[in-house]
């Protein structure tokens, strides 16, 4: 029996979420959707076997049975190189991908014409990213709360309270980049009592942010000279520009860090992408997160959602879910053709590259999806 949607354990180091939560197998059965699990793939984000046993799923002790009973593999991060091995003609993976980064696994999926559905590069009308969304705001909650621990002294930081208290003035947050991390960073930190600035060079995002939290925050235009002068007051710094792997993300330089107060904290969430800080060269773990340069705490953890495996998964469960439904019931070509938002997210489509970021990294040409499945019929 071939199932519609197949689950296997993530077997990236750090990697603690499950793309397909019980409740959304549920949801998949009531619309006559099968779902094949491997056994323990939910365990680390708090979901039993016996969960997906009772919401409707097979379970089954054998990834390759997963791998190769599904039409569709559902994943949160790209497939690892010992599961390559299962790649086919025609098998649809659906996870995060981000393929400009990784050349080796692109060129494996081209040679056995595998579909890859980025979930990074899904993308609405209005140009919203539903399934990174969801992730990002986990992310921008986290690094405030990650950034807070990491300020108390027997942490390695400087002690500072962010909310403050009565007659002590609170501590002082500044995030770089006013999109979805940035955004909900502020809002935690605002909640929390802290002193927050935040930085951008979009107009419109500041203008929402001061219409929706006035003077609760200070907004600034993002240039050197700025920076210059307000980094510098941090206790807490989070910084989370996205930029492409040909740009230079490193916003905030060595000089400047070296200018921090000690004990500061800097939270870099763009890390998966390269980082925005010259100082942090590698990235650090959800088991050792921080690590100390320039008496200023570092911390850049790519999988930051994982500290939360059980809300994480779920927000990116019910994000997915409509997804994929409309594959399950159109199938993958008709579903590719009535969905644009589905459609901007092939990357790669039976041997040919379909996502223009890939094809870049690879030096390569890349083929509009609409010409190999067919434009939709006005």
């Amino acid at each position: 029996m071939k199932y519609d949607f197949g689950v296997v354990k993530e077997l990236k180091e750090g990697e603690t979420r499950v793309s397909i939560t019980p409740d959304v197998v549920m949801m998949l059965n009531s619309n006559n959707l099968s779902v094949l699990v491997e056994s323990g793939a939910g365990t680390l984000s708090g979901f039993s076997d016996n969960d997906y046993i009772e919401a409707g799923a097979k379970v089954t002790t054998s990834a390759r049975e997963v791998w190769e009973n599904s039409k569709v593999i559902v994943k949160i991060k790209e497939p690892q190189t010992c599961e390559y091995k299962y790649f086919r003609a025609d098998l649809v993976i659906f996870c995060y991908f981000h393929l400009d980064l990784y050349k080796d696994l692109t060129k494996e999926l081209l040679k056995n014409k595998v579909i890859a559905i980025a979930s990074e590069c899904v993308r609405t009308k209005d140009n919203q990213l539903p399934l990174l969304t969801p992730m990002s705001e986990v992310a921008g909650r986290l690094a405030v709360q990650i950034g807070s621990r990491f300020l108390e002294k027997q942490n390695g930081g400087s002690g500072v309270l962010l909310s403050g208290v009565p007659g002590v003035q609170p501590g002082k947050v500044i995030i770089v980049g006013a999109g979805v991390v940035g955004f909900n960073a502020a809002q935690i930190a605002i909640g929390m009592g802290a002193d927050v600035s935040i930085f951008d060079v979009d107009p419109k995002k500041l203008v929402r942010i001061d219409g929706i939290y006035g003077t609760s925050i200070k907004t600034h235009y993002c240039n050197d000279a700025k920076l210059e002068a307000e980094i510098p007051k941090a206790d807490l710094l989070i910084t989370s520009v996205l930029v492409s792997s040909k740009q230079n993300s490193k916003i905030i330089k060595e000089d400047l860090v070296k200018k921090m107060k000690k004990g500061s904290v800097i939270v870099d969430v763009a890390i998966d992408r390269g980082g925005n800080v010259e100082t942090i060269d590698k990235p650090t773990t959800l088991q050792d997160p921080v690590y100390i340069k320039h008496d200023v705490l570092h911390c850049a953890i790519p999988n930051i959602p994982s500290a939360v495996p059980k809300t994480a998964s779920w927000a990116y469960s019910y994000a997915i879910y409509p997804y994929l439904k409309a594959l399950g019931e159109l199938g993958l070509i008709e579903a590719i053709k009535e969905n644009q938002d589905l459609s901007n997210g092939v990357a790669v489509f039976r041997g040919n590259i379909t996502n223009e970021q890939a094809a870049g990294a690879l030096e390569s040409d890349y083929t509009q999806i609409e010409l190999l499945v067919g434009f939709k019929l006005k």
